[in-house]
């Protein structure tokens, strides 16, 4: 991984830990939600961090700061296919 993609990986966990910060306990958000604040763009150009975003949002689980889930179930991080959500760890 180069420093660049480094640098842009911490900035979307820390974009992760802020924006559920900003909401209540029990909310969750969508990558999406990290991708489209690290990027600060009008366009789309956000997509192309998706994947770095579940990747962040795969590290926080790690770390224990945060957990994946799908129907408002937790899941693993390496058996989440498809869409997710993040939240706080209960």
């Amino acid at each position: 991984m180069t420093s660049h993609e480094q640098r842009t990986l911490r900035r979307l966990e820390q974009a992760i830990l802020e924006l559920l910060e900003q909401r209540g306990l029990a909310a969750t958000i969508c990558p999406s939600d990290a991708a489209r604040s690290v990027y600060g763009g009008d366009d789309d150009g956000w997509r192309s961090l998706m994947e770095p975003a579940r990747r962040a949002a795969r590290r926080l689980v790690g770390a224990g700061r945060v957990e994946i889930t799908q129907g408002g179930r937790p899941v693993a991080s390496e058996d989440a296919r498809g869409p997710i959500r993040i939240r706080r760890v209960r």
